[in-house]
C-alpha cells in the first residue's frame, strides 16, 4: 500500500493515519470538520485534503450510522480502489450499504478493538493498535484483493487480524465492549446523586469500574442504538442476575440469623463465583491463560522522575514486572505503585527495593 485516505480524523482515524504515515504510506486526511483534519495534519498524521488521484485504500473512520452514507458518497467520487471502515457495529451498516446500492465488492468492514476514554485527533497515537485484535467482516461479494488490502492495513497498524461475519462480530462486541461500557456508565451515573463525602472515599476499584464511562456520549449513543438488539439481549441477562441479587440481598437484610439466611447467601456466593470464573476467561499475557501474580506495593512521592527512578531500581533486581497499577492518594502528595510479578520474585523485589530506601508493602 502506497497511498490511503482517512475520512474522519477523530481518535481512531488519526491513529490509523499516524500508524500508516510511520510505515511510509502517504495518507490524505478528510473531515467535514476541517479544523480536526488540519489538527491531525499538524500532528504528522498526513496531508490535509483529498488526494489528487484514487488512493489504494480509504478508511472510513465515522460513526456506525454514517458508514453507508459516507461509503456511497466516496464511491461515487472515486476516492479509492478499496474501502474499509472502523465502526464498532457491522450488521446494520452492511445492510444499509446494500440498500443504498453501494458496491460491496470494493468494501470490507473493519473494527480495531482498541480505543481510549479520550477523543479527538489530539488523542491519536501511532501505537494505539499494537498487538490488538482488528476484526474484518467481508461482505459475501467482497473481492479477494480488497480483503487482502484490509489485511495489509491491519498489518501496517501492528494489529492482529480476526475475520468474522457481521452478526457474530456484533454479538461479540456487545458482550465484551458495548454492555461493559453501558454498565460502567450506569455505575458512574449513581455518583451524581452521591454525597460529597462518599465520593471522596472512592478508591482505585471505583476508578477502574468507571474509567470507560468518560467516553464521548454522542458517539456511544450511536454505537448502542446501532447495535441495540445484541446489547438488549445481553443486558436482559444481566437484568435477571441483578433481580436475583436484589432478591437475595433483601432477604438477607431482614432474615434472622440461622437457616433462613443460608439460601440467599448461597445464591449470592454462586453469582460471585461465576464472576470469578468469567474473569479468569479474559486472555492474559500474549493472549494466553490469565495468570495470578504477586503484588509488591511501593509508596511513590508525587515528584518528577520518581516513577522512572523506581522502575530503574526494580530492573536491577532482575524481576520481570508483568504489570503496573498506579493509585493516587486523595489527600496526600503521594500514591501507591503496584508492581505485579511472578510469585517467586515478589520477596526478592520487595527486599531489594527496601534496601534502596523505598517504602514497600507486600
Amino acid at each position: 500500500m502506497r497511498t490511503a485516505a482517512v475520512v474522519g480524523t477523530g481518535l481512531i482515524g488519526t491513529s490509523v493515519a499516524l500508524a500508516l504515515t510511520a510505515r511510509g504510506v502517504t495518507a490524505y486526511l478528510i473531515d467535514r470538520d476541517e479544523a480536526a483534519a488540519r489538527t491531525a495534519a499538524a500532528l504528522g498524521a498526513g496531508t490535509f485534503g483529498a488526494p489528487p488521484a484514487p488512493v489504494d485504500l480509504a478508511v472510513l473512520a465515522v460513526p456506525p450510522a454514517k458508514v453507508a452514507e459516507v461509503l456511497e458518497e466516496h464511491q461515487k467520487d472515486g476516492l479509492a480502489q478499496a474501502y474499509t471502515d472502523v465502526a464498532s457495529v457491522k450488521g446494520r451498516p452492511q445492510a444499509e450499504l446494500t440498500a443504498r446500492g453501494c458496491d460491496p465488492t470494493s468494501f470490507v468492514g473493519g473494527h480495531p478493538m482498541a480505543g481510549r476514554e479520550r477523543s479527538g485527533p489530539r488523542a491519536g497515537r501511532a501505537d494505539l493498535f499494537d498487538g490488538r485484535p482488528w476484526v474484518l467482516t467481508p461482505h459475501p461479494a467482497t473481492r479477494t484483493a480488497v480483503l487482502r488490502r484490509g489485511l495489509e492495513l491491519v498489518r501496517l497498524c501492528g494489529a492482529v487480524p480476526v475475520v468474522l461475519g457481521p452478526e457474530a462480530h456484533d454479538r461479540a462486541v456487545a458482550l465484551v465492549s458495548h454492555v461493559p461500557h453501558l454498565l460502567a456508565t450506569l455505575m458512574a451515573a449513581r455518583l451524581c446523586d452521591g454525597e460529597d463525602f462518599a465520593v471522596r472515599l472512592a478508591g482505585q476499584g471505583l476508578r477502574d469500574v468507571t474509567r470507560i464511562a468518560a467516553g464521548d456520549a454522542g458517539l456511544w449513543t450511536d454505537i448502542l442504538a446501532t447495535n441495540a438488539e445484541a446489547v438488549a439481549e445481553i443486558l436482559g441477562e444481566v437484568a435477571k442476575d441483578l433481580d436475583a441479587v436484589l432478591g437475595a440481598l433483601r432477604t438477607l437484610a431482614v432474615a434472622p440469623a440461622g437457616p433462613a439466611r443460608s439460601r440467599p447467601a448461597a445464591e449470592l456466593t454462586a453469582l460471585l463465583r461465576r464472576g470469578n470464573t468469567g474473569h479468569a476467561r479474559i486472555p492474559g499475557k500474549h493472549g494466553g491463560t490469565a495468570l495470578r501474580y504477586s503484588s509488591v506495593r511501593v509508596v511513590l512521592r508525587d515528584r518528577a522522575n520518581e516513577l522512572a527512578r523506581l522502575l530503574a531500581d526494580a530492573s536491577l533486581t532482575g524481576a520481570n514486572i508483568e504489570d503496573i497499577r498506579l493509585e493516587h492518594a486523595t489527600n496526600k502528595d503521594a500514591g501507591l505503585v503496584e508492581l505485579l510479578v511472578a510469585g517467586e520474585s515478589a520477596g526478592r523485589l520487595a527486599a531489594d527495593l527496601t534496601r534502596r530506601e523505598w517504602t514497600v508493602h507486600v
